[in-house]
Protein backbone atom coordinates (compact mmCIF):
# COMPACT_ATOMS: atom_id res chain seq x y z
CA UNK A 1 0.00 0.00 0.00
CA UNK A 2 1.45 3.37 -1.04
CA UNK A 3 1.40 5.91 1.75
CA UNK A 4 0.10 9.44 1.12
CA UNK A 5 1.35 12.75 2.46
CA UNK A 6 -1.51 14.06 4.57
CA UNK A 7 0.46 17.20 5.52
CA UNK A 8 -0.13 18.40 1.95
CA UNK A 9 -3.90 18.06 2.28
CA UNK A 10 -6.28 20.96 2.77
CA UNK A 11 -8.77 20.46 5.61
CA UNK A 12 -11.66 19.48 3.26
CA UNK A 13 -9.42 16.95 1.49
CA UNK A 14 -8.16 15.55 4.78
CA UNK A 15 -11.71 15.32 6.13
CA UNK A 16 -12.81 13.35 3.07
CA UNK A 17 -9.84 10.98 3.45
CA UNK A 18 -10.31 10.49 7.21
CA UNK A 19 -14.05 9.78 6.93
CA UNK A 20 -13.94 7.86 3.64
CA UNK A 21 -10.68 5.92 3.68
CA UNK A 22 -10.17 5.52 7.42
CA UNK A 23 -13.86 5.39 8.39
CA UNK A 24 -13.29 7.81 11.27
CA UNK A 25 -15.56 10.61 12.53
CA UNK A 26 -15.23 14.02 10.85
CA UNK A 27 -13.85 15.74 13.96
CA UNK A 28 -10.76 13.52 13.84
CA UNK A 29 -9.64 15.30 10.68
CA UNK A 30 -9.64 18.63 12.51
CA UNK A 31 -7.58 17.13 15.33
CA UNK A 32 -5.00 15.74 12.92
CA UNK A 33 -4.89 18.96 10.90
CA UNK A 34 -4.24 21.07 14.01
CA UNK A 35 -1.53 18.67 15.16
CA UNK A 36 0.28 19.08 11.87
CA UNK A 37 -0.11 22.81 11.26
CA UNK A 38 -0.54 24.38 14.70
CA UNK A 39 1.25 22.06 17.12
CA UNK A 40 3.76 21.13 14.40
CA UNK A 41 3.70 17.44 15.23
CA UNK A 42 6.44 15.64 13.33
CA UNK A 43 5.14 12.13 13.93
CA UNK A 44 1.84 10.37 14.52
CA UNK A 45 3.10 9.15 17.90
CA UNK A 46 2.97 12.76 19.14
CA UNK A 47 -0.77 12.99 18.46
CA UNK A 48 -1.69 11.85 21.96
CA UNK A 49 -5.38 12.80 21.83
CA UNK A 50 -5.90 10.21 19.08
CA UNK A 51 -6.55 6.59 19.92
CA UNK A 52 -3.74 4.05 19.58
CA UNK A 53 -5.76 2.30 16.86
CA UNK A 54 -6.12 5.49 14.81
CA UNK A 55 -2.45 6.32 15.15
CA UNK A 56 -1.63 2.84 13.91
CA UNK A 57 -3.92 3.35 10.89
CA UNK A 58 -2.18 6.63 10.15
CA UNK A 59 1.26 5.02 10.38
CA UNK A 60 0.20 2.32 7.94
CA UNK A 61 -1.42 4.59 5.34
CA UNK A 62 0.13 8.06 5.61
CA UNK A 63 3.27 10.05 6.27
CA UNK A 64 4.20 13.58 7.32
CA UNK A 65 6.71 15.83 5.56
CA UNK A 66 9.30 17.46 7.81
CA UNK A 67 12.21 19.57 6.54
CA UNK A 68 15.60 19.76 8.23
CA UNK A 69 18.20 22.50 8.14
CA UNK A 70 21.41 21.35 6.50
CA UNK A 71 23.22 24.65 6.86
CA UNK A 72 22.52 28.08 8.33
CA UNK A 73 24.31 31.28 7.28
CA UNK A 74 24.00 34.59 9.11
CA UNK A 75 24.82 37.87 7.40
CA UNK A 76 27.52 40.06 8.91
CA UNK A 77 25.88 43.09 7.27
CA UNK A 78 22.36 42.78 8.69
CA UNK A 79 20.15 40.29 10.52
CA UNK A 80 19.41 38.19 7.43
CA UNK A 81 19.63 34.41 7.83
CA UNK A 82 19.77 31.94 4.93
CA UNK A 83 18.75 28.33 5.46
CA UNK A 84 19.66 25.37 3.27
CA UNK A 85 16.72 23.02 3.81
CA UNK A 86 16.78 19.33 3.00
CA UNK A 87 13.66 17.76 1.50
CA UNK A 88 12.61 14.14 2.14
CA UNK A 89 14.25 12.99 -1.14
CA UNK A 90 17.57 14.68 -0.20
CA UNK A 91 17.09 17.53 -2.67
CA UNK A 92 17.68 20.95 -1.11
CA UNK A 93 16.20 24.43 -1.41
CA UNK A 94 16.99 27.75 0.23
CA UNK A 95 14.86 30.09 2.29
CA UNK A 96 15.79 33.51 3.65
CA UNK A 97 14.69 35.20 6.88
CA UNK A 98 14.81 39.01 6.79
CA UNK A 99 14.27 41.44 9.64
CA UNK A 100 12.26 44.59 8.91
CA UNK A 101 10.70 47.25 11.13
CA UNK A 102 7.29 45.60 10.70
CA UNK A 103 8.62 42.18 11.76
CA UNK A 104 10.15 39.04 10.35
CA UNK A 105 9.73 38.26 6.66
CA UNK A 106 10.48 34.92 5.00
CA UNK A 107 11.33 34.29 1.36
CA UNK A 108 10.59 30.70 0.34
CA UNK A 109 11.24 28.50 -2.68
CA UNK A 110 8.48 26.80 -4.65
CA UNK A 111 10.56 24.48 -6.85
CA UNK A 112 13.89 22.66 -6.83
CA UNK A 113 15.56 24.63 -9.61
CA UNK A 114 13.69 26.57 -12.28
CA UNK A 115 13.04 26.21 -15.99
CA UNK A 116 12.28 29.85 -16.77
CA UNK A 117 15.87 30.61 -17.76
CA UNK A 118 16.12 34.27 -16.65
CA UNK A 119 19.70 35.31 -17.41
CA UNK A 120 20.33 37.27 -14.20
CA UNK A 121 19.16 34.57 -11.76
CA UNK A 122 21.22 31.80 -10.14
CA UNK A 123 18.12 29.74 -9.35
CA UNK A 124 17.67 28.72 -12.98
CA UNK A 125 21.20 27.34 -13.40
CA UNK A 126 20.84 23.60 -14.03
CA UNK A 127 17.15 23.88 -14.90
CA UNK A 128 14.16 22.42 -13.10
CA UNK A 129 14.50 19.27 -10.99
CA UNK A 130 10.93 19.14 -9.65
CA UNK A 131 8.22 21.20 -8.00
CA UNK A 132 7.67 21.31 -4.25
CA UNK A 133 4.61 19.81 -2.60
CA UNK A 134 2.34 21.98 -0.42
CA UNK A 135 3.81 20.27 2.65
CA UNK A 136 7.38 21.08 1.58
CA UNK A 137 6.54 24.76 1.17
CA UNK A 138 4.83 24.73 4.56
CA UNK A 139 7.88 22.93 5.92
CA UNK A 140 10.02 25.90 4.89
CA UNK A 141 7.77 28.17 6.94
CA UNK A 142 7.64 25.88 9.96
CA UNK A 143 11.38 25.18 10.04
CA UNK A 144 12.24 28.87 9.57
CA UNK A 145 9.94 29.82 12.45
CA UNK A 146 11.54 27.11 14.59
CA UNK A 147 14.98 28.46 13.75
CA UNK A 148 13.92 32.06 14.43
CA UNK A 149 12.10 31.25 17.66
CA UNK A 150 9.21 33.51 16.63
CA UNK A 151 6.45 33.63 14.01
CA UNK A 152 6.97 35.34 10.68
CA UNK A 153 4.76 38.32 9.92
CA UNK A 154 5.01 38.26 6.13
CA UNK A 155 5.89 35.81 3.39
CA UNK A 156 7.24 36.19 -0.12
CA UNK A 157 7.22 33.47 -2.76
CA UNK A 158 10.35 34.80 -4.44
CA UNK A 159 12.92 32.09 -3.78
CA UNK A 160 13.96 29.28 -6.10
CA UNK A 161 11.42 28.46 -8.80
CA UNK A 162 8.45 30.03 -10.55
CA UNK A 163 5.39 29.81 -8.26
CA UNK A 164 2.87 29.84 -11.11
CA UNK A 165 4.72 26.93 -12.76
CA UNK A 166 3.71 24.98 -9.64
CA UNK A 167 0.22 26.44 -9.61
CA UNK A 168 -1.97 23.74 -8.03
CA UNK A 169 0.48 22.94 -5.24
CA UNK A 170 0.97 26.64 -4.50
CA UNK A 171 -2.80 27.16 -4.24
CA UNK A 172 -3.12 24.28 -1.75
CA UNK A 173 -0.15 25.68 0.17
CA UNK A 174 -1.82 29.10 0.38
CA UNK A 175 -5.10 27.52 1.47
CA UNK A 176 -3.44 25.69 4.37
CA UNK A 177 -1.22 28.66 5.23
CA UNK A 178 -4.22 30.99 5.60
CA UNK A 179 -6.61 28.46 7.16
CA UNK A 180 -7.81 29.44 10.68
CA UNK A 181 -7.23 25.81 11.72
CA UNK A 182 -3.77 25.88 10.11
CA UNK A 183 -1.01 28.51 10.12
CA UNK A 184 -3.65 31.29 9.93
CA UNK A 185 -1.50 33.84 8.09
CA UNK A 186 -3.59 36.39 6.19
CA UNK A 187 -2.84 36.32 2.47
CA UNK A 188 -2.66 40.11 2.60
CA UNK A 189 0.76 39.50 4.13
CA UNK A 190 1.84 37.27 1.23
CA UNK A 191 3.54 38.33 -2.02
CA UNK A 192 3.80 36.02 -5.00
CA UNK A 193 6.44 36.79 -7.61
CA UNK A 194 6.11 35.62 -11.21
CA UNK A 195 8.11 36.16 -14.38
CA UNK A 196 4.80 36.51 -16.21
CA UNK A 197 2.85 33.30 -16.85
CA UNK A 198 -0.19 35.22 -18.04
CA UNK A 199 -2.71 32.39 -18.23
CA UNK A 200 -2.06 31.58 -14.57
CA UNK A 201 -2.17 35.26 -13.57
CA UNK A 202 -5.63 35.41 -15.15
CA UNK A 203 -6.74 32.32 -13.20
CA UNK A 204 -5.35 33.76 -10.00
CA UNK A 205 -7.25 37.00 -10.54
CA UNK A 206 -10.55 35.09 -10.60
CA UNK A 207 -9.87 33.64 -7.14
CA UNK A 208 -9.58 37.02 -5.40
CA UNK A 209 -7.20 35.71 -2.76
CA UNK A 210 -6.02 39.13 -1.58
CA UNK A 211 -2.33 38.45 -1.99
CA UNK A 212 0.11 40.89 -3.60
CA UNK A 213 1.25 40.06 -7.12
CA UNK A 214 4.86 40.93 -7.93
CA UNK A 215 5.86 40.92 -11.58
CA UNK A 216 9.48 40.33 -12.56
CA UNK A 217 9.48 42.82 -15.41
CA UNK A 218 13.10 44.04 -15.86
CA UNK A 219 12.52 45.68 -19.25
CA UNK A 220 9.85 47.79 -20.95
CA UNK A 221 10.45 46.66 -24.55
CA UNK A 222 10.18 43.16 -25.99
CA UNK A 223 13.65 43.04 -27.53
CA UNK A 224 15.42 43.78 -24.24
CA UNK A 225 13.12 41.61 -22.13
CA UNK A 226 13.31 38.61 -24.48
CA UNK A 227 17.09 38.85 -24.34
CA UNK A 228 17.19 38.37 -20.57
CA UNK A 229 13.87 36.57 -19.95
CA UNK A 230 12.92 33.76 -22.37
CA UNK A 231 9.32 33.75 -21.06
CA UNK A 232 8.75 37.01 -22.95
CA UNK A 233 8.82 35.09 -26.23
CA UNK A 234 5.66 33.27 -25.12
CA UNK A 235 3.97 36.11 -23.24
CA UNK A 236 5.13 39.47 -24.54
CA UNK A 237 4.89 42.74 -22.64
CA UNK A 238 1.55 43.77 -24.15
CA UNK A 239 0.02 40.44 -23.09
CA UNK A 240 1.56 40.74 -19.63
CA UNK A 241 0.22 44.26 -19.13
CA UNK A 242 -3.24 43.03 -20.12
CA UNK A 243 -3.11 40.37 -17.39
CA UNK A 244 -1.78 42.82 -14.81
CA UNK A 245 -4.53 45.35 -15.47
CA UNK A 246 -7.09 42.55 -15.30
CA UNK A 247 -5.64 41.38 -11.97
CA UNK A 248 -6.02 44.87 -10.49
CA UNK A 249 -9.53 45.24 -11.88
CA UNK A 250 -10.60 41.90 -10.37
CA UNK A 251 -8.85 42.17 -6.99
CA UNK A 252 -8.21 45.85 -6.31
CA UNK A 253 -4.70 44.86 -5.23
CA UNK A 254 -1.86 47.11 -6.38
CA UNK A 255 0.70 45.38 -8.61
CA UNK A 256 4.37 45.46 -7.65
CA UNK A 257 6.88 45.46 -10.52
CA UNK A 258 10.43 44.21 -9.95
CA UNK A 259 13.12 45.77 -12.12
CA UNK A 260 16.73 44.54 -11.82
CA UNK A 261 19.04 47.26 -13.10
CA UNK A 262 21.84 45.81 -15.24
CA UNK A 263 24.57 48.16 -16.44
CA UNK A 264 24.49 48.64 -20.18
CA UNK A 265 21.47 46.36 -20.63
CA UNK A 266 18.33 48.04 -19.24
CA UNK A 267 19.42 51.07 -17.20
CA UNK A 268 19.64 53.93 -19.72
CA UNK A 269 17.49 57.10 -19.60
CA UNK A 270 15.62 55.74 -22.64
CA UNK A 271 14.84 52.52 -20.74
CA UNK A 272 13.55 54.57 -17.79
CA UNK A 273 11.35 56.67 -20.03
CA UNK A 274 9.97 53.57 -21.75
CA UNK A 275 9.11 52.03 -18.37
CA UNK A 276 7.43 55.25 -17.24
CA UNK A 277 5.26 55.24 -20.39
CA UNK A 278 4.46 51.54 -20.04
CA UNK A 279 3.26 51.84 -16.44
CA UNK A 280 1.67 55.29 -16.75
CA UNK A 281 -1.80 55.36 -15.27
CA UNK A 282 -1.47 52.05 -13.44
CA UNK A 283 -1.93 51.74 -9.69
CA UNK A 284 1.41 50.09 -9.11
CA UNK A 285 4.76 50.24 -7.36
CA UNK A 286 8.21 49.72 -8.90
CA UNK A 287 11.00 48.03 -6.95
CA UNK A 288 14.35 48.95 -8.47
CA UNK A 289 16.97 46.29 -7.71
CA UNK A 290 20.64 46.81 -8.63
CA UNK A 291 21.36 43.36 -10.09
CA UNK A 292 23.19 41.06 -7.69
CA UNK A 293 26.44 39.29 -8.62
CA UNK A 294 26.35 35.68 -9.82
CA UNK A 295 29.70 34.15 -10.62
CA UNK A 296 28.42 32.31 -13.72
CA UNK A 297 27.13 35.55 -15.28
CA UNK A 298 28.96 38.68 -16.35
CA UNK A 299 26.17 41.12 -15.55
CA UNK A 300 27.24 44.19 -13.58
CA UNK A 301 24.95 46.31 -11.45
CA UNK A 302 24.26 49.88 -12.48
CA UNK A 303 26.21 52.71 -10.90
CA UNK A 304 24.48 54.56 -8.09
CA UNK A 305 23.97 57.69 -10.17
CA UNK A 306 22.28 55.63 -12.91
CA UNK A 307 19.98 54.01 -10.35
CA UNK A 308 19.02 57.38 -8.84
CA UNK A 309 18.48 58.89 -12.29
CA UNK A 310 16.24 55.94 -13.23
CA UNK A 311 14.19 56.38 -10.06
CA UNK A 312 13.83 60.12 -10.61
CA UNK A 313 12.58 59.61 -14.18
CA UNK A 314 9.86 57.28 -12.93
CA UNK A 315 8.83 59.62 -10.13
CA UNK A 316 8.67 62.66 -12.40
CA UNK A 317 6.25 60.69 -14.57
CA UNK A 318 4.00 59.99 -11.58
CA UNK A 319 5.15 56.41 -10.95
CA UNK A 320 5.82 55.22 -7.41
CA UNK A 321 9.34 53.76 -7.16
CA UNK A 322 11.78 52.67 -4.46
CA UNK A 323 15.30 51.25 -4.51
CA UNK A 324 15.22 47.94 -2.72
CA UNK A 325 17.53 47.58 0.26
CA UNK A 326 19.34 44.36 -0.50
CA UNK A 327 19.61 42.10 2.52
CA UNK A 328 22.01 39.18 2.89
CA UNK A 329 24.22 39.87 -0.12
CA UNK A 330 27.33 38.62 1.70
CA UNK A 331 25.69 35.19 2.13
CA UNK A 332 24.21 35.09 -1.40
CA UNK A 333 20.78 35.58 0.10
CA UNK A 334 19.69 38.55 -1.99
CA UNK A 335 17.37 38.69 -5.00
CA UNK A 336 18.48 36.36 -7.79
CA UNK A 337 21.21 34.66 -5.76
CA UNK A 338 19.39 31.63 -4.35
CA UNK A 339 20.37 28.14 -5.49
CA UNK A 340 19.17 24.58 -4.94
CA UNK A 341 22.47 23.79 -3.21
CA UNK A 342 25.47 25.55 -1.75
CA UNK A 343 28.40 25.88 -4.11
CA UNK A 344 31.63 25.08 -2.34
Amino acid sequence: MEKIDISSMTLPALTEWVTGTLGEPKFRAGQIYRWIHQKRGGSFAEMTNLSTALRKKLEERAFLTVLTTRRRLESKLDETVKLLLELPDQNCVEAVLMRYEHGLSLCISTQVGCRMGCKFCASTLGGLVRSLTPAEMLGEVYEAERQAGEPISSLVLMGIGEPLDNYRNVLDFLTILSSPEGRNLSLRHVSLSTCGLCDRIDELAELGLGLTLSISLHAADDETRSGIMPVNKQYNIARLMQSCKNYFAKTGRRISYEYALIAGVNDSPAHAEALARLLGGQNCHVNLIPVNPIKERNYVQSEEKAVLRFKKTLELSGNNATIRRELGRDIDGACGQLRKKFLE
